[in-house]
């Protein structure tokens, strides 16, 4: 054995690798959403936010992860995504593709939504989407010092396949190594809801590749979120709302919901907020808050008033393992001049449990952790009696 051999199994003895094969491979799922109209977005916008949009919606792919993937790497406008093992089964997959995309567009109309915005202006005339493509292969494994490589014909098929012959710039995309791994008939009814074409397309050095495509725009029907009221019980749509009426104005209402400061005489378990003191209203700022023994990460993201004079404020909760891409919506409308009505309404992609037991009992629990902030912050807002 040559020096080279004996450092690299010395380096591979390091490292919690996997069992390889007799070709020093495994089999695993590749998985690569990208981020269409990127490059123009960055380049032409002409807005200063551009580039930290563009991260959020780097974050909102990996949050949207419902198949136990790894993320190998980020480049610029695209994640890789990677499993090892046998292949998911079809429907399984369909669902994480159709989670990445409706969080994806679900976070953009949000940012859309405030039409006095430079970024939203942009947005309208340069649109961004997702496609996303998969594959199925062997790839070897390198543990180089605390980072995972993949490498192996397979990583650079699934690479090559984001340059194809499909017209259009949302889609999912399956090579013929992951179509291979499924019945005709699975595959039907994973997409009865769109088209799945093949196609293929000719690369130097890999030579003719050929895939099957659908297009994911018949999920643009599915972003509107339902709402839940409070008389209806949690655990139905992907949104839960509690409100109060509270006797201040709403613009007064608003400066207390957007005092970070204030957080914890208000919601409910918090005993400490942390933040960056010179950077406090500004959207785009993130602070901590210390709730019961954890910590939540928030984010502002939004805040306008609309055509009917209603203030609303949003917040995006980072790192919440159970109900990735969550968003906080509070809604301020005028009742009178010295009263208004709040409402906070809690958006999550997916709750990340497999278990409908830990599902149910994680919303209640959620529902009442609203229910009690939004009344202790209508205590912290009204006047004292007397």
């Amino acid at each position: 054995m040559g020096v080279l051999d004996d450092l690299r199994a010395d380096r591979r003895t390091t490292g919690a690798a996997p069992r390889f094969g007799s070709d020093k491979q495994v089999p695993a799922l590749l998985l690569i959403p990208d981020i269409s109209g990127f490059t123009r977005f960055i380049e032409e916008s002409g807005s200063p936010q551009a580039p930290f949009l563009v991260a959020d919606l780097l974050e909102i792919l990996i949050e949207a992860n419902t198949l136990d993937l790894q993320v190998n790497e980020i480049q610029g406008d695209a994640v890789l995504f990677y499993r090892l093992g046998p292949p998911p089964p079809v429907a399984e997959l369909v669902r994480q593709c159709r989670r990445i995309y409706l969080d994806f567009q679900n976070y953009l109309r949000l940012v859309a939504r405030d039409t006095t915005s430079e970024l939203a202006a942009a947005l309208h005339e340069l649109a961004l989407t997702l496609k996303i493509v998969v594959h199925y292969g062997r790839v070897s494994v390198a543990r180089i010092r605390e980072y995972t490589k993949l490498m192996g014909r397979d990583v650079i098929v699934v690479h090559r396949l984001l340059k194809n012959n499909v017209t259009g710039s949302e889609y999912v995309l399956l090579s013929a190594g992951y179509v291979a791994t499924q019945t005709p008939a699975a595959l039907a009814q994973a997409f009865s809801w769109t088209r799945l074409l093949p196609g293929a397309t000719y690369y130097e050095y890999l030579g003719e590749t050929t895939y099957h495509f659908a297009s994911l725009s018949p999920l643009r029907l599915l972003l509107s979120t339902p709402e839940i009221d409070d008389d209806v019980p949690p655990g139905r749509g992907c949104a839960l709302k509690v409100r109060r009426a509270v006797r201040i104005s709403a613009p007064y209402a608003l400066r207390v919901i957007t005092n970070f400061r204030l957080r914890p005489r208000w919601m409910e378990g918090a005993t400490a907020v942390h933040y960056d003191v010179t950077k406090v209203g500004r959207l785009g700022t993130s602070y901590k808050v210390d709730v019961f023994s954890g910590q939540i990460d928030f984010q502002a993201v939004q805040r306008f008033e609309d055509e009917d004079g209603r203030l609303e404020y949003v917040e995006k909760i980072s790192h919440f393992r159970l109900f990735p891409n969550t968003l906080l919506f509070y809604s301020v409308e005028a009742i009178t001049g010295n009263a208004c009505l709040v409402t906070m309404e809690l958006r999550y992609g997916h709750i990340a449990s497999p278990s409908r037991l830990i599902r149910f009992g994680q919303l209640r629990r959620l529902h009442r952790f609203l229910g009690r902030s939004i009344q202790g912050l209508a205590q912290l807002m009204e006047p004292a009696e007397g």
